[in-house]
């Protein structure tokens, strides 16, 4: 029997008990404030990040080295795991991907590196469901594929107060940024493909998050969802709208969560941002989030490379709800 263990990175933002109850390990993506490195989730919280973006300390990110990989997988080994499955945020938005592939490489078992052009949990859900695959003796090509699927039927979508933060991290153009300031817009955005891209642009903030709304139902399309609410330093909004998309959606489940710090320092202080994970026709009826906030997969899009397996997520307490509700995390 295969025995395959579940690895991810920190910006997945799973609940602690979650990632215990299934055995995920976590590699910490890390925040540099002013030239000193935290590893996110146990050494800097959102709000010392929110802190340092609004006195406009010099705030980057920097990927795992290969060395915190590989100690993963070797853990994962002596435990008795006989191959890793690896899931990661985009490559395209961080280096952690590749950072896993070296790692990959010198693994004492087999390897394989998902990328799921994802972040957050609209790949927090994938991994989730591909924890439970593993739990079900599924082999490691079939536990990838399970999370490329749900990663592929997911979808992000947010709103920041400034694209200034995005253009210092590099993740839009300075021209982009300098029209929107120009014309005084809020931008509605999406993850394209794993990078981000402008989908709307309104005047207010308020007709901003509406939209946000708007949008989340029709992707969403009357389908049973798992629905992640993040924010940074704007939990009013945030819960604001899950109360709005509780009351509207069909059998789904709503959390309302604040990012990490690594996604924080890229998006800033005010950021509301919906992930949206329709859950496969297969996938049987959820009890409650806190136990069970995703069951199966299917779908289409990530990459992955092959060297080794393991579990990761992050932390966060879960509170057990009854649809419909929206769980603070």
């Amino acid at each position: 029997m295969h025995r395959v263990a579940i690895v991810t990175d920190s910006t997945a933002y799973l609940p602690a008990d979650l990632v215990a109850s299934h055995h995920i390990r976590v590699v910490p993506v890390q925040v540099v404030v002013s030239g000193q490195p935290y590893d996110e989730g146990t050494e800097i919280s959102p709000a010392e990040v929110a802190e340092a973006l609004r006195a406009w300390n010099v705030v980057t990110t920097s990927r795992p080295s290969p060395d915190r990989f590989a100690q993963a997988y070797a853990d994962a080994a002596d435990s008795g795991a006989t191959a890793i499955v690896s899931a990661h945020l985009s490559g395209d938005m961080s280096g952690t991907y590749d950072s896993a592939c070296l790692a990959a490489r010198d693994s004492p078992i087999p390897v394989l590196v998902v990328d799921t052009r994802r972040v957050a949990m609209a790949m927090g859900f994938a991994v989730l469901d591909g924890a439970r695959a593993a739990e079900a003796g599924a082999d490691p090509e079939t536990v990838a594929q399970v999370i490329r699927d749900r990663a592929a039927s997911s979808s992000a979508l947010f709103y920041v107060d400034t694209l200034d933060y995005l253009r210092r991290g590099g993740r839009i153009g300075a021209a982009q940024a300098l029209l929107g300031q120009a014309l005084a817009v809020k931008p509605i955005l999406e993850l394209v493909d794993g990078h981000v891209a402008p989908l709307e642009k309104v005047r207010t903030t308020s007709k901003a998050l509406a939209r946000i709304e708007e949008l989340v139902i029709q992707r969403a399309a009357g389908r049973p969802c798992d629905i992640a609410v993040h924010h940074l330093d704007a939990a009013a909004r945030a819960e604001t709208l899950a109360g709005h998309l509780v009351a509207r959606l069909v059998d789904s489940r709503v959390i309302v969560a604040e990012v990490g710090a690594v996604v924080g320092a890229h998006v800033g202080p005010g950021m509301v941002a919906v992930g949206v994970s329709p859950r496969p026709d297969r996938s049987p009826q959820r009890r409650s989030f806190a136990t069970d906030p995703t069951e199966a997969t299917d779908a289409t899009d990530a990459t992955d490379q092959t060297a080794g397996t393991d579990h990761s997520g992050e932390a966060h307490d879960a509170v057990e709800v009854d649809p419909p509700a929206v769980t603070t995390l």
